[in-house]
């Protein structure tokens, strides 16, 4: 049976292991992205001419374009030792006040998802952010009895990475000096990542086979690394050891990856849209609860993909298809005021 959220869902724990195997160290290895990394690179320069902390960065985009291989990159190219955590991860200000207070001279921060921090870790984050101090109270409540206790931290860099940057209150988004915006990755990137990753892993794998997994895998090196892990699966049990063009054209067929990179649960989102909304538009929430699932998954996983490749337009009424999808899923291609009658 294929698995429809192969492509759609996060990594699993091996993985995240071959992520970590497969991440470059420095900005010089790092393929793509080149204006974020021409801004690090003399942003990192400075802070270390200086022997400063560099200041606070925020990195956002949909998962898996390279925002948690950054912070280990700045860590790496800074000299220094980095902390991860995230913010689901953080659930009282305590949690927070203890990773700060034991942070190093010019260390690095990573906090994933930071948009899902709670207010009052937040709160935490301000003086600590902007003052290199943690404010508490002790005692209860706010009055008299009160006490506020203020400790020094050293010098420090949080790299924050959100998929949702519109939810990041103001306070905290004003906060990080550094704001990067990660790109989809063209398919001459891709393809980068690809021969880099096949040659660590001592894979195998033809031109026409790289060109197909550049042009099927979303321009994100994340997928992109994932399948080529499981095409080297077929490759060894149903070839001779080498990813050829029909190995890699039978294994993402049995992956459920069309030629347009869709997945399953792509082809379900613009099918469902068409047939049970007529083309839209319809609101987020209204798609997710008749697809079962949860907004941020459409919202962050799905729908970015769709919009890249002028498949889905995000009106001010809601979600719509645009005639090119109209046109992809075999429908007849009306004008763009009634998509579907």
């Amino acid at each position: 049976m294929t698995d429809e959220r192969f492509i759609s869902r996060e990594t699993r724990a091996e993985d995240r292991e071959l992520e970590a195997g497969l991440r470059p160290e420095t900005l010089a290895d790092y393929i793509g992205q080149k204006p974020v990394k021409a801004q690090l690179d003399v942003f990192i320069e400075a802070a270390k001419g200086r022997g400063e902390a560099m200041d606070h960065v925020l990195l956002y985009r949909p998962p898996g374009l390279g925002k948690t291989t950054l912070a280990h990159i700045i860590a790496h190219e800074l000299d220094v030792p980095i902390r991860v955590t995230s913010g689901p991860a953080i659930e009282r200000p305590a949690d927070l006040a203890s990773i700060l207070s034991k942070l190093e001279e010019r260390g690095v921060l990573f906090i994933d998802e930071i948009h899902r921090l709670s207010h009052a870790a937040e709160e935490i984050l301000y003086p600590a952010m902007e003052d290199n101090f943690l404010d508490f109270v002790l005692g209860k409540g706010k009055g008299l009895g009160a006490q506020s206790m203020r400790i020094p931290l050293p010098p420090f860099t949080i790299v924050g990475a959100t998929t949702r940057a519109g939810l990041l209150t103001s306070p905290l988004r004003d906060r990080f000096g550094i704001t990067l915006r990660l790109e989809f990755y063209p398919a001459e990137d891709i393809r980068e990542v690809i021969l880099r990753s096949a040659g660590i892993l001592h894979v195998s794998i033809e031109p026409e086979a790289v060109d197909i997994l550049a042009g099927r895998t979303r321009g994100t090196p994340r997928i992109a690394n994932r399948v080529l892990k499981r095409l080297r699966d077929f490759a060894e049990v149903r070839g001779q050891g080498v990813i050829t063009q029909a190995v890699a054209v039978e294994g993402m067929r049995l992956l459920g990856v069309d030629e347009r990179g869709l997945d399953g649960s792509d082809l379900r989102y613009l099918t469902f849209l068409a047939e049970k909304f007529r083309g839209g538009p319809v609101g987020v929430e209204t798609l997710a609860a008749a697809l079962s699932e949860d907004t941020e998954t459409l919202e962050d996983v799905i729908e970015p993909y769709l919009m890249q490749v002028g498949f889905l337009d995000r009106t001010p009424r809601g979600r719509q298809l645009t005639s090119e999808a109209a046109a992809y899923l075999g429908l007849p291609r009306p004008g763009r005021e009634t998509l579907f009658g």
